[in-house]
């Protein structure tokens, strides 16, 4: 638990690092592009239209989303699985990529997978905006519910932050992680609910959504559509509210663990 202390109480002391350095980062990925951060915006507004095309008209799941659109339901949860996605892999990589910038300057490397998190913020950010005005233009007002989201994206940056430290150790420790991540994070863009509804398999495969909806991501993209559509508060869900914690805990101490027993000899295994 010490150990869990102190890699929070690093990211809190460098709140001010964090967000310089992130957007340093920002303007330094996209510097050579003619529209520059721009690209934050339209790769992930592409991707949108390419999957609404896809599972929204040619497999119609407008008939397994209620009175929701699609489009509106479906984008609730592929902007939160963007964020994760592009989080959980930047995070992966980003002390075995900047660990020897880091070891010549004072800060330390508990906070580059929060300083990835933070780069991610500003195209998030945008992308929330749009879903507002998706929402507004359907007529899906705000309601009391929506208070929840604050609570919902607590849930999501303490995940990633706590699986983000966890991988980034693992990845410098052992290098082929960071390909097995990738390919998990592609089997859970399906299995976490970010663009088809798993309850529909409820009526013949209950056993299989119940242990579907134990996944830490589904948990927080179906809290998104609960907060704004749906109308369900958090806590009329506690078995699902308590395993995530659980699970978010035990990555946490799992990870603060390995990376203060190694962050010593980072620069050994590199």
């Amino acid at each position: 638990m010490n150990n869990v202390i102190l890699v929070l109480k690093e990211q809190f002391q460098n709140l001010g690092i964090i967000r310089r350095v992130s957007k340093y980062e920002d303007k330094a990925t996209y510097q050579s592009h003619y529209l520059g951060l721009l690209w934050q915006v339209l790769n992930p507004l592409i991707q949108i239209a390419i999957y609404y095309l896809v599972f929204g008209v040619g497999a119609q799941q407008d008939r397994e989303t209620g009175q929701t659109p699609y489009i509106i339901w479906m984008l609730v949860g592929i902007i939160a699985w963007f964020f994760i996605n592009a989080s959980l892999l930047g995070g992966s990589n980003s002390i075995y990529y900047k660990v020897g910038m880091v070891s010549k300057m004072k800060f330390p490397v508990s906070i580059l997978p929060s300083i990835n998190i933070a780069s991610n913020l500003v195209s998030y950010g945008v992308m929330m905006a749009i879903l507002l005005l998706s929402m507004f233009s359907f007529g899906i007002r705000p309601s009391i519910y929506w208070i929840q989201y604050i609570y919902y994206f607590f849930c999501m940056i303490i995940f990633l932050f706590s699986f983000g430290i966890l991988n980034a150790t693992i990845t410098v420790l052992v290098r082929d992680y960071h390909i097995m991540l990738q390919s998990v994070l592609r089997l859970l863009f399906y299995l976490s609910g970010s663009i088809w509804n798993i309850e529909t398999l409820g009526n013949r495969f209950p056993k299989i959504v119940n242990i579907l909806q134990l996944n830490p991501l589904y948990y927080i993209i179906d809290g998104f559509r609960d907060s704004f559509l749906d109308r369900v508060w958090f806590w009329e869900k506690p078995t699902l509210t308590l395993i995530f914690w659980l699970i978010t805990l035990i990555l946490l101490t799992l990870g603060s663990h390995l990376h203060m027993k190694f962050r010593a000899r980072f620069m050994d295994f590199i």
